[in-house]
């Protein structure tokens, strides 16, 4: 396996020019190159990207490849779970991995959310306004992912400070852990983004963290919703990015010499009520652990998304894992959330994270549109 991702940029920031097929393409061709496999080898391309419109329209994962001059009979899909749709590319490459129906599959995925808004492919009203069976099942209620934020933190009884203050520890992990030199680090820390990261264009370093955020800048926000407690501050950011991995049966790895840098030991995922949303992610969580008859204690790092820091709290609440072991290097409140490419960037993250501290297990989960989750089990080779 081998894992590379793109910088993550602003919205309107240093990639937000560049166009999703290219900025696909161009980690694609690092991640090729890294690993050294001949592309006319790849078996199948599949990325995940959400709202494919516009430049991200046409099949991005098909455009992407051949936009970087690789071979032509090599295929690709795109794949849409939401949120969650980059690390399903992956689930759905090991699992062609694990079938013998594929040896060497290129997964992941790429976002532009400069170029395409988000929502864009839900249009004015909505994916459920005119649904008979919806309505008959769930009313007319709202449904978002800021109502759902807010009734999470209202649940697990969490706070406007508690949550400001998780997001504030989100940055200073990412800062800390992508400092720029070493001296902006202890002796014990390296540079995350080492090996891990390929800079495109002016865009050479995450472009999200904010060195200059407070206590006090986010206290002084207002709420997203009248009346509730998450506010932009404690929001992932809206991003652009791409991320790529390779996925390797035994066999390709002898024939072309691979090194693996980690087995994916596990792939799943669970649904939640989907007006609530974004609690799939504990139950998932539970599920995996149970399948793969590990504890929550056996797991050495988990990464589970940034989408709201109430989200990630009332998981760490009912899972009970360590705090200090949950988004070591910050997540996308720091980092930001290009929605169909942040899969693979928490997957590639904790492939190279495994390699540094020396853990076994790894856990990504994270929340999806419709009240589902993903679930990915790593380790460490």
């Amino acid at each position: 396996m081998g894992a590379v991702r793109s910088p993550v940029g602003r919205r309107g920031g240093g990639l937000s020019e560049v166009h999703p097929a290219d900025l696909g393409g161009i980690v694609i061709a690092e991640l090729l190159r890294r690993t050294g496999v001949d592309p006319a080898a790849v078996d199948d391309v599949i990325l995940g990207c959400v709202d494919t419109l516009g430049p991200q329209s046409g099949d991005v994962a098909r455009t992407a490849w051949l936009a970087v001059g690789l071979p032509e009979h090599v295929p690709g899909v795109t794949v849409d779970r939401q949120c969650g749709s980059g690390q399903q590319a992956v689930h759905f490459a090991a699992q062609a991995v694990a079938s013998g129906t594929a040896d060497l599959v290129v997964a992941g995925g790429v976002q532009s959310m400069s170029q395409v808004p988000i929502g864009s492919a839900m249009g004015a009203v909505g994916p459920y306004a005119g649904s008979l069976g919806w309505t008959a099942r769930y009313g007319d209620q709202e449904v978002n992912q800021f109502r759902s934020a807010d009734e999470i933190a209202a649940k697990w009884s969490l706070t406007r400070p508690e949550l400001e203050d998780f997001a504030l520890r989100s940055h200073e992990r990412a800062l800390r852990a992508h400092a720029p030199s070493p001296d902006q680090r202890s002796h014990e820390e390296t540079d995350a983004g080492a090996g891990e990261v390929v800079s495109i264009g002016r865009c050479t370093a995450d472009e999200c963290p904010r060195a200059d955020t407070s206590a006090e800048r986010m206290a002084a926000l207002a709420p997203l919703r009248e009346g509730g407690v998450t506010t932009a501050a404690t929001s992932s950011q809206l991003a652009d990015g791409a991320a790529m991995l390779l996925v390797a049966s035994s066999r390709a790895i002898g024939e072309h010499s691979l090194r693996p840098l980690a087995r994916i030991h596990h792939v799943s995922a669970r649904g939640d009520d989907p007006v609530l949303m974004l609690t799939a992610p504990i139950e998932a969580t539970r599920h995996a652990l149970r399948r793969c008859g590990l504890s929550v204690d056996e797991i050495d790092r988990f990464e589970v998304n940034e989408a709201f820091a109430s989200v990630v709290l009332a998981w760490m609440r009912e899972t009970g894992a360590d705090p200090e072991r949950v988004n070591v290097n910050g997540g996308a409140i720091a980092l930001g959330h290009p929605l169909g490419a942040t899969g693979a960037r928490l997957i590639t993250g904790m492939v190279h994270e495994l390699a540094r501290s020396g853990g076994r297990y790894g856990l990504v989960t994270m929340c999806e549109g419709g009240g589902q989750a993903n679930v990915t089990v790593i380790e460490r080779l």
